[in-house]
C-alpha cells in the first residue's frame, strides 16, 4: 500500500520529463535511501513494472537500497592514496566506530550515527590519503586524525579541513543522461570547464562552472539578477536539473551534478549563494 508521502511525489512528478528519477530521488531524499516497499508503490501508482524501477534505481549511482547514517564518511583507496595508507585509515575508522569491517558497498554503526564507506580515486591525489566526511574534504588523513574526526562530528561540528579546497577538480556529467558535461576547450582555473544552459524569466543562455571543489569561478553567456533563482538544464539532452534537496543556507533548490566514479555534488540555484555539498558513493575498485 503506497503511503500518502509516496503518492503525493509521484503526483508531482507524474507529468514531468525525466520524472521516474525525480520521483525516487525526492523519496530518497524523505526517507534517506529506497526501501523494497517505496518502490513497490511507484511502480503500482505509475503503472510501469517493478523491474523497470529496480533497474533506474540500481543503474543511477546516487541512488541506494539500504538505509545510511547520518554522517557519510568516505574513505579515498584509490592507487595513490593507498599507497599513502588509506586502508589504515579505513581500519581505523571501523575500529574506532567499532564496525566489523567496512565492504565496498559501506557499513553502517548500530546506532545509525555513520556509514564509511571506500571510494575510488577522487582527483586529488598528490594529497592523499583524502578523507570526505558530509561533504567537508580532509587531505593527509593518517589514522591519528581519524578520533578528532569523528568527535566532531558527534559535537555536531566539522574539523578544520583542507587549507585550499580549490585544489581537488570533479569530473561532472549530467544525472539525467549521463552525458559528460565537461568543455575541455575552455578553461576556468586551468581546468575544463562545466557547460550548463539556464533560464530566468524570459532570459536564457549558458553558464560555465569551475569543476574545482571549493571554487566559486563562473563564466554567464546571460545575466542573472543578483540573489535571483535559475533553472538549470543539461545542454544535451535538455532536462532541467532538479534535485530534492533545498539550499541550508538560503533555502533555494540545490542542482544535482554527476561525479565520475560514483557520487553527486550539488550547487546552489540562487546567484551570490556559495552552498554546494559533495557526496561520494561507495564504488571502490
Amino acid at each position: 500500500m503506497a503511503t500518502e508521502r509516496v503518492r503525493t511525489i509521484v503526483a508531482k512528478y507524474r507529468d514531468a520529463r525525466g520524472g521516474l528519477i525525480s520521483m525516487l530521488d525526492e523519496i530518497q531524499a524523505k526517507a534517506g535511501y529506497l526501501s523494497e516497499p517505496d518502490l513497490r508503490a511507484v511502480a503500482a501508482l505509475t503503472g510501469r513494472a517493478l523491474v523497470d524501477i529496480y533497474g533506474v534505481a540500481t543503474f543511477y549511482k546516487a541512488f541506494r537500497l539500504q538505509p545510511r547514517g547520518r554522517h557519510l564518511t568516505s574513505v579515498c583507496v584509490g592507487t595513490a592514496c593507498h599507497v599513502r595508507g588509506a586502508p589504515a585509515v579505513l581500519r581505523e575508522f571501523a575500529q574506532q566506530l567499532a564496525l566489523e569491517r567496512v565492504p565496498e558497498s559501506g557499513a553502517t554503526t548500530s546506532d545509525g550515527a555513520f556509514t564509511v564507506q571506500p571510494v575510488r580515486c577522487v582527483g586529488a591525489c598528490a594529497l592523499g590519503p583524502i578523507v570526505v566526511i558530509d561533504g567537508d574534504y580532509y587531505a593527509a588523513v593518517g589514522p591519528g586524525r581519524v578520533p578528532a574526526l569523528i568527535e566532531a562530528r558527534r559535537r555536531g561540528e566539522a574539523a578544520a579541513p583542507a587549507n585550499d579546497e580549490r585544489i581537488f577538480p570533479l569530473e561532472i556529467s549530467c544525472p539525467r543522461c549521463q552525458h559528460s558535461l565537461m568543455d575541455r576547450e575552455c578553461l576556468i582555473d586551468g581546468h575544463p570547464s562545466v557547460r550548463l544552459t539556464f533560464s530566468y524569466g524570459h532570459e536564457h543562455g549558458w553558464l560555465r562552472l569551475s569543476c574545482l571543489y571549493g571554487s566559486y569561478t563562473v563564466q554567464r553567456g546571460g545575466e542573472i539578477p543578483a540573489d535571483a533563482v535559475a533553472h538549470f538544464f543539461c545542454p544535451h539532452c535538455h532536462s532541467e536539473l532538479i534535485g530534492a534537496w533545498n539550499c541550508t543556507a538560503c533555502g533555494a533548490p540545490m542542482v544535482p551534478l554527476m561525479v565520475a566514479g560514483g557520487g553527486i555534488v550539488q550547487v546552489c540555484s540562487r546567484r551570490g549563494c556559495r552552498s554546494h555539498m559533495l557526496e561520494l558513493e561507495g564504488d571502490a575498485a
